[in-house]
């Protein structure tokens, strides 16, 4: 149903900690330069969207924005996870009211479930709301995994069609499509390994990195969706240290930074995240002068 290159959005703010709004036109813009560069799907509200720190109110509104600003152009997949499962019903159920082709939601943090209590979430928010979903591990956010069996209990629930994968454990990967690729789509969470991910059998990359450099990393999806290896090895090496970069500190704060640098947004976060500075963003900026691509220069502001 998803392929490609599918953006994990981050969200613009402005105004300052203490009257801090999302910041609708410059992620307006962000959104026509996604498209503009063919990404195959963008994904507002998730954790590069600093959802765990969105009101209610403001995730929904986000929400709302993307799909009229995408007007059906590429498909809006929208993060709905919580920790609380009637919490990921609502934002769930919202999402497909305002129109949203998807929802991502993450496995439930903090709680610390079992796998049964996992499950159970997932199937109780796919039986409440009829619209597709994609589930989403990353145990570094999480503490916990979804372990490949509860994966294959998941892919047998009709409107769970995805997983998002993060751990970057390509074994793991391997014994979770052994179990149920024919069920459903697998899609990296792990820029620095999309290559190996998309050669097992997935799908594409929803991605962080993308965020400054969509046309690059869709080259490398493209190209390992039609089989040219040569092409997509080289995109994988240009975005190597890239991506790498973008995780020096907790996402989104350096991919956030990085938007800064290319005069997108302001360098605002919500705390209790904080700006990059000092030598950490002086070594991003290097990173980025020195990012070299065929197609796609990064154009930083003084």
């Amino acid at each position: 149903m998803f392929h490609g290159t599918m953006t994990a959005l981050v969200t613009p703010f402005r105004n300052g900690e203490f009257n801090q709004e999302i910041d609708e036109d410059a992620f307006c813009a962000h959104l026509e330069r996604q498209i503009e560069a063919g990404v195959d799907a963008v994904i507002p509200a998730g954790t590069t969207g600093e959802a765990a720190t969105l009101s209610f109110a403001e995730h929904k509104h986000l929400i709302g924005i993307t799909v009229a600003q995408v007007n059906g152009r590429v498909p809006v997949i929208a993060g709905t996870g919580s920790n609380n499962t009637a919490e990921s019903i609502e934002l769930t159920r919202a999402a497909k009211e305002l129109g949203a082709d998807a929802a991502l939601l993450i496995s439930p943090y903090y709680n610390k479930p079992t796998q049964e209590g996992i499950y159970r979430h997932y199937r109780t928010v796919a039986e409440a709301v009829h619209l597709p979903q994609i589930i989403y591990n990353v145990p570094g956010r999480t503490n916990s995994n979804i372990l490949p069996e509860t994966v294959a209990r998941l892919a047998d629930i009709p409107n769970i069609i995805g997983i998002k994968d993060a751990t970057a454990d390509m074994a793991q990967l391997t014994r979770t499509l052994m179990l149920c690729s024919d069920k459903m789509d697998f899609f990296s969470g792990d820029d620095a390994t999309v290559l190996p991910f998309m050669t097992l059998g997935g799908a594409g990359v929803i991605s962080v990195v993308a965020n400054i450099t969509p046309k690059t990393m869709r080259q490398l999806t493209e190209a390992m969706r039609s089989g040219n290896m040569d092409i997509a090895r080289r995109a994988h090496f240009t975005l190597q240290n890239l991506s790498d970069a973008m995780f020096t500190e907790a996402n989104p704060i350096p991919v956030k930074a990085a938007c800064s640098l290319m005069g997108w947004m302001e360098n605002e976060l919500r705390l209790p995240l904080t700006p990059l500075t000092g030598s950490a963003l002086d070594a991003l900026r290097a990173t980025m002068q020195c990012f070299e691509s065929e197609i796609e220069p990064l154009e930083l502001r003084d």
